[in-house]
């Protein structure tokens, strides 16, 4: 009887065993449904603001990745691997710490990579002030940045308009990144504006192509469906919302068009044209994506909120919101700057070596008004390093200040902020005319009353750091130097400007042929000043140059005024806005409402 009891015992313990494990299966399954949020944070257009340092001005900064990084680190705590950091290129051109590296310490790593490698970005697109450094300085970050350099439009020579191939694509880059976070798929398309061969030289560019966006888009899109099948698609694109230059083959700042053209994005993170973008934009299959810019300097961060929802693996619902944060006023991240301690105490020291000495202060903000002592000095110095006889140059700043005194380093990237060569090219005087009406169209009104504006400007686009309340660019605002000339504000657009003579007395020949020299960027066509404004077909650009320089233009007027020691900066008296009695009254209204009393 025990014998046959424990049996019973065994088989009723072997069954509750059995019931025990079936209902442990149970309560183990998988739910069917599933709730996945993530947050992605872009950074764009951060032109070497890496510190909260400026190395120009010599004073402490607000925003910078060193402030930023203070708010992503907080927001890694809260969503671990669900966040991705992507940023979308311009890095390597703006504060002198990124010149310092690109030019001064070649060897060494390159800054902007250690950075991007040091705050762990999953994905990074490439901006054209990464291009213009040259291939001895990209091709060397290229290989030094450790997550994804993206740039599906940027393709090996010869292979423009081809097919999907990641084999076509410039070496180094990728034309898409996959990231799988929590189980979710997700894919990301980058582009650079195609607008690249209009302001650089080819040789800068050489080896690679530049397509048209909406038919790259269309055909990445179409093939990451297809391949990867991810649950999102985002875009990364160096072009802004609309605007800037249109062609017959491209657009400048094509994210509206791929936006409203191409199915299948959810989200476009872009940037290059240094304004704050949220908003959302219907496709042509009646779907919303949103379309998102932080702008420039790292003064904001565009971040997008996503909560997916799956059924049985199958989404169900996407919500996606996104917002501008505003990290001007983050604690910078010590740790952060510590790390790099020994880079910038470097570049402070190559900043404060002394280059000369200016007997008089020199302001931007009266290049928008006439002669001035600022664009002047810049023209007198091109003339002299190239020998040309006429000078074309405009102000690349909006209110800078070069003290009289010690003239420094810091102060060259105040005098000329972007790393261009400088070009000779032969103009005939009529195109130099056309040239200079174009600028004028662009920089001053048509005055018909007294109370008229002299100045085009723009209350809408005073956050604008590229226009800052004029209605169009100011780096086109160009100037002449070696010719005496009028600007009349009565008369219209393509008949303002009157060249009354050479500035050493000789007459002015509109058929005859001059050397002109401007900055590369102008002379690839850059503004359109040339080839829209002075007739010079696109194609034929190339042919006109004389000269170039191999450095770029910062580093010979360095030069010069290491070589001449005292700089007397004077305004040339070359040109004047007339008729002055209607003019002068303008000018000063327009002056308080740009800058103040």
């Amino acid at each position: 009887m025990q014998k046959i009891c424990c049996n019973w015992q065994m088989k009723d313990l072997l069954l509750t065993a059995i019931l025990t494990m079936g209902m442990l299966t149970i309560t183990a399954a998988p739910k069917r449904s599933k709730t996945v949020r993530l947050k992605v944070i872009e950074t764009s257009d951060v032109h070497g603001h890496f510190f909260p340092w400026d190395f120009m001005e010599g004073r402490p900064i607000d925003g910078t990745l060193s402030r930023a990084n203070t708010y992503i680190r907080k927001q890694r705590e809260n969503y671990g691997d669900r966040l991705l950091l992507i940023d979308n290129g311009d890095i390597l051109q703006g504060q002198p710490c990124v010149y310092w590296s690109n030019y001064v310490m070649p060897e060494n790593e390159n800054l902007a990579a250690r950075v991007v490698n040091y705050m762990q970005y999953d994905a990074e697109t490439v901006g054209n002030h990464d291009v213009e450094p040259g291939h001895q300085v990209y091709d060397k970050w290229i290989r030094e940045v450790r997550c994804p350099l993206l740039g599906a439009n940027i393709v090996k020579e010869g292979t423009k308009n081809g097919p999907a191939r990641h084999e076509n694509i410039y070496p180094g880059l990728k034309p898409y990144s996959v990231h799988v976070r929590d189980g979710v798929k997700i894919c990301i398309i980058g582009m650079l504006t195609p607008a690249i061969p209009q302001w650089l030289n080819r040789q800068v560019w050489k080896g690679m192509e530049f397509e048209e966006m909406t038919q790259c888009a269309r055909k990445w899109v179409k093939y990451v469906k297809e391949h990867e099948q991810p649950d999102l698609i985002f875009g990364l694109f160096h072009s802004g919302l609309n605007g800037g230059i249109h062609t017959a083959d491209y657009d400048e700042d094509a994210t509206e068009a791929v936006a409203q053209q191409v199915p299948g994005f959810d989200i476009i993170f872009f940037g290059h044209d240094h304004q704050v973008h949220n908003q959302w934009v219907t496709n042509c299959e009646g779907q919303q994506v949103l379309c998102i810019d932080p702008s420039c300097y790292v003064k904001n961060v565009a971040e997008a909120d996503i909560e997916l929802t799956y059924e049985h693996g199958k989404m169900t619902n996407k919500k996606i919101s996104g917002k501008i944060v505003n990290v001007r006023d983050e604690a910078v991240d010590h740790e952060m700057t510590n790390y790099f301690e020994s880079d910038i105490r470097q570049v402070k020291q190559y900043v404060s070596q002394p280059v000369g000495r200016f007997k008089h202060a020199v302001h931007t903000r009266d290049s928008f008004f006439g002669n001035s002592a600022f664009t002047d000095l810049l023209h007198s110095l091109q003339l002299q390093i190239s020998k040309a006889e006429v000078s074309m140059a405009a102000p690349l700043a909006f209110n800078v200040t070069i003290p009289e005194g010690e003239v420094t380093m810091a102060d060259m990237f105040k005098l000329y902020r972007f790393e261009n060569l400088m070009f000779v090219l032969r103009m005939t005087g009529a195109e130099i005319r056309r040239h200079l009406e174009m600028s004028y169209n662009m920089w001053v009104n048509t005055m018909t009353i007294p109370d008229d504006h002299a100045l085009l400007l723009n209350d809408d686009a005073k956050d604008d750091q590229q226009r800052t309340g004029f209605r169009n660019y100011t780096f086109n605002f160009d100037s002449a130097a070696g010719i005496d000339y009028e600007v009349d504000l009565t008369k219209p657009d393509g008949q303002k400007v009157r060249i009354l003579r050479m500035s050493d007395g000789q007459p002015f020949d509109e058929k005859r042929w001059y050397k002109v020299v401007m900055s590369s960027y102008r002379a690839n066509g850059g503004g359109e000043l040339l080839t829209r404004g002075a007739g010079i077909p696109a194609d034929s650009l190339e042919a006109r140059v004389l000269y170039h320089t191999e450095r770029d233009l910062r580093h010979y007027l360095t030069e010069e005024i290491r070589r001449q020691g005292t700089i007397d900066p004077q305004p040339g008296h070359n040109w004047r806005f007339v008729p002055e009695e209607l003019v002068r009254p303008a000018l000063e209204r327009d002056r308080k409402k740009l800058f103040g009393k």
